[in-house]
């Protein structure tokens, strides 16, 4: 079986967990949202995407009798407890929406979490007779409540994984052609072995965002002051000669030395403005020095456009530029709206291409948004995650009568 087969089929379901009346249930979550402060000091959730996205599953519990523990991240506390990460906006934007689940303290207060530690697995699934994961964007992390469970308690995906499977199985078996792929965001180390992968599936790889430059540099152009990681250069030149898919910017918008970033609340037309020349101006793909590149020009947008028009598939993540400074939000928008035109299939991942959509009005234009941008590129490139395999191992485990008792394997 291919890895791609293995992710897509055989995974256990809601149903396969049989009567859960009187049942406890562990569900883990991704409830990771964007906080804000609310009039009276208080953090609140400011958007509830994730959130929405978790109740099916919830109801799904509710309704046949299940009393539910859910458990989740927020933000990044790195192992230690900070007050700034709390779930309680969490809990109580939950209790708005009539989910009635107890929800433990957010999981990355322990060290435990992201070192998937056996006395952290001990204790979530202490209590518990079901779990349940329906948190696809860490299915990629082999973290204690991801993997762990799954060795202990009959354990299920949920709504939102089925949903996220159903919508990136065709683009990892058979996507219609052409198969486009727009890759933007910062960072190019971490999708170095995803842009090989697909660059021999994909009949088109577009990059742009500040991962471009570090292409452009190695190609010889000068990036001025753009974001550049100088440890991957030969890796992205080997890249570019290696296949004719990968199309980058011929043409870049810089800001000039000195100019600050200034996001907005922006939306609609607000949420795309001309800069002075005095700032901003369109180069070719070398920047002066002292210049920052921070979206793709005119004819750069042009070329895209051209590319995801005729896609059968397109696969999005990762802005191409600073779009929320709408002086370099243009580029985005142009591929955000490329996408949402398009008659092919289309897949948005990631947290910031989400916010591009509904910063631009275009969030109901297109087939799916996922939750987990990192999770659907490593599901795109591996074909597997960690969450998805220990659900799918604890299907088999449990057949042959082999879950085990956490307090046995401690010993």
């Amino acid at each position: 079986m291919s890895g791609e087969q293995a992710a897509v089929g055989s995974l256990p379901v809601l149903e396969d967990l049989g009567d859960v009346a009187g049942k406890r249930v562990l569900v883990r979550l991704d409830l990771n949202v964007p906080l804000a402060e609310g009039s009276d000091g208080k953090r609140v959730v400011s958007d509830d995407f994730r959130i929405r996205a978790a109740l099916p599953t919830l109801q799904y519990l509710a309704a046949g009798g299940a009393s539910v523990t859910v458990a989740t991240h927020l933000g990044r506390p790195k192992g230690s407890v900070d007050p700034r990460w709390a779930v309680e906006p969490v809990v109580e934007r939950l209790a708005e929406m009539g989910a009635r689940v107890r929800v433990l303290e957010n999981l990355r207060f322990s060290p435990g979490e992201e070192n998937n530690s056996p006395e952290l697995v001990a204790s979530l699934v202490e209590g518990q007779d079901l779990f349940v994961n329906d948190a696809f964007g860490v299915m990629h992390r082999s973290h204690a409540s991801v993997v762990g469970p799954p060795n202990f308690l009959p354990s299920a995906a949920g709504r939102l994984v089925e949903r996220e499977m159903a919508a990136i199985a065709p683009f990892l078996s058979n996507p219609p052609r052409p198969f486009v792929v727009v890759i933007g965001g910062a960072k190019v180390k971490d999708k170095l072995g995803l842009l090989a992968s697909l660059m021999e599936r994909a009949d088109r790889v577009l990059v742009g965002g500040g991962m471009a430059f570090t292409f452009l540099h190695a190609l010889g152009h000068p990036t001025g002051d753009s974001i550049l990681d100088r440890e991957h250069l030969d890796e992205c030149r080997q890249l570019v000669s290696s296949s004719p898919a990968l199309l980058l910017p011929v043409d870049i918008v810089g800001a000039a030395p000195g100019v600050e970033l200034a996001p907005r609340p922006a939306s609609g037309a607000d949420a795309v403005i001309e800069g002075s020349k005095e700032e901003v101006r369109v180069y070719g793909q070398g920047l002066p020095d002292g210049w920052k590149g921070l979206d793709i020009g005119p004819a750069t947008s042009e070329l895209f456009r051209e590319a995801i028009a005729g896609a059968g598939s397109v696969f999005w993540n990762g802005p191409v530029g600073v779009f929320e400074d709408p002086r370099f939000a243009r580029g985005t928008f142009e591929v955000a709206s490329a996408v949402a035109a398009t008659s092919g299939l289309t897949f948005v991942g990631g947290g910031d291409s989400a916010a591009a959509l509904d910063r631009f009005g275009l969030e109901g234009a297109v087939d799916h948004i996922s939750t987990g941008g990192g999770a659907s590129l490593e599901l795109l490139e591996h074909g597997d995650l960690p969450g998805l395999a220990a659900l799918r191992e604890n299907a088999l485990r449990h057949d042959r009568g082999e879950l085990g008792s956490p307090n046995r394997e401690r010993s």
